[in-house]
């Protein structure tokens, strides 16, 4: 596949126009930035205003077994049930931005097949213990991604111009941890964190787990990753990544989950990530590894750990306020102000 081509000619307008507004010029910091980066993905001077959309990929994880989650795969279930009776933080936060919100079913051990409000794209029902074998076979590692990819055209196509992908799965920091150990050439004591808040003697079991995975995929290529030691829901999120990258619609990266996705995804094309922009940096261990692995900048750093596409949606009011200010503020000649230079 191959991703949209940014247009860097309009890019170099906007930073111009910005440097024309009535302020000192780079007064805005990454606000300017954020505005001529918009600029160039939607290849218009004065980008139109955010039309985000999240969608909430789910699935669950055969590592469980080992001990690895403070918390047992029943919750992934509930947690989709609370997702859709409009419970959860993300449903908060996706109103509170104005976003539409998906949740889908890739990969749960629960049965949601009477339950409303959810896409039902389950491919199996949580995958293989990662520790052992093989995560997912081939087959079902692409279908996850075509999942993510079809999700992303349907979004687009009902006429959002911004993509966050969420996650949810009791063990998914554990399949995250191994992405990014593998593909930051990263040892498991310095990606491994608490996850849903394991303790110390937890933490240390995981690390365990994670290293001797590693080991067991040490042999295979980059590209096995996601399938070797990955989940459905992060298969899919890649999907989805892959698709936007491929539409020409920006991306904004959530946590720890979503950039182990935006590692695969890149593994698969790597100028998927210039359509990304990092919401912010996960308090769980490695995500600024990954961040910094993926050449992304994170926009806040608010000690959050809680996935679901949270810390990403929280950012969408500052990035419509950086579009809103390139698009609304006057420039020196239309108000009538004096330029330093003028």
């Amino acid at each position: 596949m191959t991703t949209a081509t940014v247009n860097l000619a309009i890019e170099e307008e906007a930073r111009q126009h910005q440097d024309n507004l009535t302020k000192p010029r780079g007064s805005l910091g990454r606000l300017e930035d954020i505005a001529c980066w918009f600029a160039s993905r939607q290849g218009k001077l004065l980008p139109e205003t955010l039309r985000p959309h999240i969608t909430v990929f789910a699935g669950d994880h055969g590592v469980c077994e080992e001990g690895v989650s403070a918390f047992p795969s029943i919750v992934t279930g509930e947690m989709v049930k609370n997702f859709v009776h409009g419970g959860a933080a993300i449903n908060v936060l996706a109103k509170q931005c104005s976003a539409q919100l998906s949740i889908v079913d890739v990969g749960t051990l629960s049965d949601f097949s009477g339950l409303k409000g959810i896409a039902h794209k389950k491919i199996k029902s949580g995958t293989a213990n990662l520790l052992h074998k093989a995560a997912m076979s081939e087959a079902e590692c692409t279908a996850a991604i075509n999942v993510g990819k079809a999700e992303a055209r349907m979004a687009i196509k009902a006429g959002a111009n911004l993509l966050i992908a969420g996650d949810m799965g009791i063990g998914n920091t554990t399949a995250s941890a191994c992405i990014i150990c593998r593909l930051t050439s990263s040892p498991a004591e310095n990606v491994v964190g608490f996850g849903t808040g394991i303790d110390d003697a937890g933490r240390s079991t995981k690390v365990a787990v994670v290293s001797s995975a590693l080991q067991r995929i040490s042999q295979q290529s980059d590209a096995c990753t996601l399938q070797e030691v990955g989940g459905l829901e992060i298969a899919a999120m890649a999907g989805f990544f892959l698709q936007a990258a491929e539409s020409g619609v920006p991306l904004l990266v959530d946590g720890f989950i979503a950039s182990a996705a935006a590692l695969a995804a890149h593994v698969i094309e790597p100028s998927v990530t210039e359509w990304m922009l990092a919401s912010h940096v996960s308090q769980e261990n490695g995500h600024a590894l990954a961040l910094h692995a993926l050449g992304l900048s994170p926009l806040i750093d608010f000690n959050m750990r809680l996935g679901e596409g949270s810390g990403a949606a929280l950012v969408v009011p500052l990035l419509q306020s950086a579009i809103t200010l390139h698009r609304e503020m006057a420039t020196f000649t239309s108000a009538g102000v004096t330029d330093k230079d003028g």
